[in-house]
């Protein structure tokens, strides 16, 4: 009986073991399948999201791909796309991770190449003019009686008259030249010596003339845009030619045929009542003029302009504004 029951316990014994070792490997395969299959869904959600844009699942596909991951794949996409368009949008190349590309450098003006210099320089005239010559100028009205001071201003356009018929003869506009005599012929005897602008009445036109119009009349480039210390806007081709101005200037000649102080006297005098004739327009440039160097600038070049070529300027060229 003994040796029946003993290879029956041992059967059942084998046959547990064997039963125990299918159980644990089919566990072992579950588990391993399931792994795998939830590995596979977020490669191909990573890989779907950075070729091509998001598209629409069923319920059951969304429910396996985890939801941050879906939600940071959308927002990188969208931001790409609005930073595309955007660019596109500017006419610019596209370039990842990175903003709008930077505005082409505006190039400067031929007529203006110098202009931080000139605007230090036109800064430091601004502080000499507030604090010494537009109070003398404001002075000097508020002690001139209108009537002396229009008499003294036809002195001084009566003595510039002579420089102008000058100029014109060397510019061969005779006809001018002899108008011009004419004014200081008329002006200097009925006119008193130019306190009453005879000339202008009895119809003798006054024109403008200098040395800087007359190398302008032959041909001489105005060439850059330059702002002199005290003396303000001007030109590589003016400011030579206010030298010669200056020579031909009778208060700068007779000066050397008076007393030493007469000369000064009467210099600074005329640049009062000049600085004075201007103080109506300074209103008018303050309420007009958004940049005021600028303002002066484009104001003085077109005035010299006009002036070289007798008021008829000929169209400017694209060339002569930039480079």
């Amino acid at each position: 009986m003994t040796r029946t029951v003993k290879p029956s316990i041992l059967l059942l014994l084998l046959l547990g073991f064997f039963l125990n070792g299918c159980a644990t490997t089919n566990k072992s395969a579950t588990a391993d399948t399931n792994t795998s299959a939830s590995a596979s869904v977020p490669a191909n959600t990573s890989t779907s999201t950075s070729t091509t844009p998001p598209v629409a699942t069923s319920p059951a596909a969304v429910s396996n791909t985890p939801t941050t991951t879906g939600a940071s794949a959308n927002t990188s996409v969208k931001a790409d796309n609005d930073l595309k368009d955007g660019q596109e949008t500017l006419g610019m190349p596209v370039f990842k991770s990175t903003g709008p590309a930077a505005h082409p450098t505006t190039f400067r003006s031929k007529q203006d190449p110098w202009e931080p210099v000139n605007r230090k320089i036109f800064g430091f005239n601004e502080t000499v003019d507030d604090y010494l010559f537009r109070p003398v100028a404001k002075g000097y009205r508020w002690v001139m009686p209108d009537p002396l001071e229009i008499a003294v201003g036809n002195v001084f356009s009566n003595l510039r008259d002579i420089p102008i018929t000058l100029n014109n003869l060397l510019q061969l506009k005779f006809n001018n030249a002899l108008t011009s005599s004419m004014r200081v012929v008329v002006n200097t005897t009925a006119g008193l010596g130019g306190v009453v602008d005879v000339a202008t009445r009895v119809g003798l036109e006054k024109h403008d003339e200098d040395f800087g119009q007359t190398l302008g009349y032959y041909g001489v480039s105005s060439g850059p845009y330059v702002v002199l210390p005290f003396f303000g806007p001007s030109s590589t081709r003016d400011a030579p030619a206010s030298i010669v101005d200056a020579v031909m200037d009778p208060v700068f000649v007779g000066s050397f045929f008076v007393a030493p102080f007469i000369g000064p006297i009467v210099g600074s005098a005329r640049t009062t009542d000049t600085r004075a004739s201007l103080l109506k327009l300074e209103k008018t440039l303050e309420e007009a003029a958004l940049d005021k160097y600028e303002f002066m600038r484009e104001a003085y070049l077109q005035r010299r302009r006009n002036l070289v070529h007798d008021g008829n300027p000929p169209k400017k060229t694209e060339d002569e504004d930039t480079e």
